[in-house]
């Protein structure tokens, strides 16, 4: 591995892995990668996935190495690691603006037991409501829920607080 590569450095090139579902925030931004660590042998990148199961993990995993490889690391390592759930609060303020510009009400947050009160009162992402009403918490992927706002009289997503 060159000398250039610095901690910094690998940081801002895994911003570029976007969510394959949310491609407008990065997996570092959502919290997903948790970690990067550098030898002089290779690069190991921590992530947790937002939920078990998800399914895609592989397509995260892929494009995280093919990121870096392209950048000149050759050894790369992923762990996807489930010893820290992940949570929702682990997403930045530059990933919940993404959030919303993308359509999707970014999840509270929150620091007691998240429960179904958190998802009843979300704002609307397209019009800043409150007037908005929980359809239901089971979306199309199991980190959304379905919500309508009876002021813009659209339907959103909102990403779940977990």
């Amino acid at each position: 591995m060159e000398n250039r590569i610095t901690l910094p450095k690998l940081v801002e090139w895994l911003k570029e892995v976007k969510d394959p579902e949310i491609p407008v925030v990065s997996l570092v931004d959502l919290g997903v990668i948790t970690d990067v660590k550098l030898s002089s042998q290779k690069v190991i990148v921590n992530m947790t996935p937002t939920f078990t199961g998800c399914p895609a993990m592989d397509y995260m995993v892929n494009d995280v190495k093919a990121t870096l490889k392209s950048k000149g690391v050759e050894d790369v390592e992923v762990i996807v690691s489930f010893n820290r759930q992940w949570s929702s609060n682990n997403i930045s303020e530059k990933g919940r603006k993404a959030l919303k510009e993308f359509g999707l009400a970014p999840p509270p947050h929150y620091d007691t037991i998240v429960d179904i009160e958190i998802l009843e009162q979300t704002p609307c992402p397209f019009c800043s409501s409150n007037n908005t009403e929980l359809k239901t918490p089971f979306g199309p992927t199991l980190c959304r829920a379905i919500h309508y706002c009876h002021s813009c009289k659209q339907s959103f997503e909102q990403f779940k607080p977990v």
